[in-house]
């Protein structure tokens, strides 16, 4: 997949789109992602011995992947990424337009 947890992604379609968050979930084998405070559902739950209370709690739903894309910080949009091998091996995303390195841990 394109997005990895922790990236930083742009919403591009759906009721959400154009809104920014951070990936909290990656679930590869549906293709879809969790993003923080993007496609909110109210899931109404039965009292518990964790939350006696019951009620409505508001989560973040999965989203289909095809509808995000990775944000750079460097050209402060939305881009496509491409994949290249470093001189020691290491293969990194970076982005198309300027050539940022997106892997956020290298």
């Amino acid at each position: 997949m394109h997005v990895k947890k922790g990236d930083l992604v742009q919403v591009i379609s759906g009721k959400d789109a154009g809104k920014k968050g951070k990936v909290l979930q990656v679930i590869p084998d549906k293709h879809r992602v969790v993003v923080e405070k993007i496609n909110i559902v109210k899931r109404h739950t039965k009292p518990t011995q964790a939350n006696p209370q019951g009620g409505i709690i508001e989560k973040e739903a999965p989203l289909d992947a095809s509808n995000v894309m990775i944000f750079c910080s460097k050209c402060d949009r939305p881009v496509r990424i491409a994949k290249k091998f470093l001189e020691n091996g290491e293969k990194v995303r970076i982005c198309r337009i300027c050539g940022e390195v997106l892997d956020t841990d290298k």
